[in-house]
C-alpha cells in the first residue's frame, strides 16, 4: 500500500517533471509566472518545484526568469545510446564540415521531433533554426525524413495521420506528398530539405544505422539554398552515414 508521504513526492516529482517540459527551443527562459500559468500548477506550488530544482541543479536563473541548468546538460550526455553515437560520429561529422565548408548536424528521434546532438558550423553561415539540444519537427527536415524513412511504418503513418505544422511556405503538409518522398529516401537512403523548415537554406541528410541494422540517428549538411547544390553534396553525406553505421555495428543489406 502506497503511503500519502510516497504519494506526496510522487506527485511533486510529475509535476517538477512537468516544469522542465515547458522549455523548448523558443522558450528556453520562462518566468514563474509564465510556468504555473501554462502548466496549470499553482503559483505558490511552482516557485516552491522552482527552488527545489535550482538548488539540484535542473534549473537556474536567467535575466528574465528561469533556464535550463547544467545539470540536465550532464545528464544528457550520460544517456548510452546517444552518447555512443556522438561520440563516433564526431569525427566523422568534422571531418564533414571540412570537406564541404557547410555545417554539419548529427540527430536522432525523440517521439515527432528531431534533437541535435552535434552541430558543427561554418562560421560565415548562420543555421539560426537548429542548435545543439534543439528540436524540430521530422516531417520538414532533412535529417527528420531520413529518420521516417526508416521508422516503424505504424509510426510513420501516426505522424502522416497527424496535422502537419508548415514552418515555412515550402513545407510539405500534404500526408500524400510526403509520402512519396519518404519512398524516394527509402531508395536512395538521401533526404533533402530545400527550404522547408528555414527559407534560404537546404539540407541534405542521411539515415545512420547500429547493431541489426536498426535506425539509430541521421547526420546532414547545411547550406545555401538550391536542390541542385544540395544533390552535389548527397554521396558524401551518404557515405559518412555508412561509415559511422559500420562502426556502430552495422553491416550491408536491407535495414530491420
Amino acid at each position: 500500500m502506497t503511503r500519502p508521504e510516497q504519494q506526496d513526492a510522487s506527485s511533486s516529482l510529475a509535476k517538477g517533471l512537468s516544469l522542465l517540459d515547458l522549455f523548448s527551443v523558443t522558450d528556453f527562459e520562462i518566468s514563474i509566472s509564465e510556468m504555473a500559468r501554462t502548466s496549470g500548477i499553482p503559483k505558490s506550488t511552482t516557485h516552491r518545484l522552482v527552488t527545489d530544482l535550482v538548488a539540484w541543479g535542473a534549473l537556474e536563473r536567467g535575466r528574465k526568469g528561469y533556464r535550463l541548468g547544467v545539470r540536465m546538460f550532464e545528464l544528457g550526455h550520460l544517456v548510452p545510446a546517444q552518447r555512443t553515437l556522438r561520440e563516433v560520429a564526431l569525427p566523422y561529422a568534422h571531418n564533414l564540415n571540412e570537406v564541404t565548408g557547410l555545417t554539419s548536424n548529427l540527430a536522432v528521434r525523440d517521439k515527432r521531433e528531431i534533437i541535435y546532438l552535434e552541430k558543427i558550423s561554418r562560421r560565415d553561415l548562420l543555421v539560426p533554426h537548429s542548435r545543439l539540444g534543439g528540436r524540430l519537427p521530422l516531417h520538414c527536415t532533412g535529417l527528420g525524413k531520413a529518420i521516417l524513412g526508416f521508422s516503424d511504418h505504424d509510426f510513420v503513418e501516426s505522424v502522416l495521420g497527424a496535422p502537419l505544422t508548415r514552418l515555412s511556405p515550402k513545407t510539405i503538409t500534404d500526408p500524400t506528398s510526403l509520402r512519396r518522398e519518404l519512398a524516394r529516401v527509402r531508395e536512395t537512403k538521401v533526404a533533402y530539405d530545400v527550404e522547408e523548415s528555414q527559407p534560404g537554406l537546404f539540407c541534405v541528410a542521411a539515415p545512420i544505422f547500429g547493431m541489426g541494422n536498426h535506425l539509430v540517428g541521421a547526420i546532414s549538411v547545411t547550406g545555401a539554398t538550391a536542390l541542385s547544390q544540395a544533390q552535389r553534396y548527397a554521396s558524401a553525406v551518404r557515405m559518412t552515414a555508412m561509415a559511422i553505421s559500420r562502426v556502430l555495428g552495422s553491416r550491408p543489406g536491407r535495414p530491420a
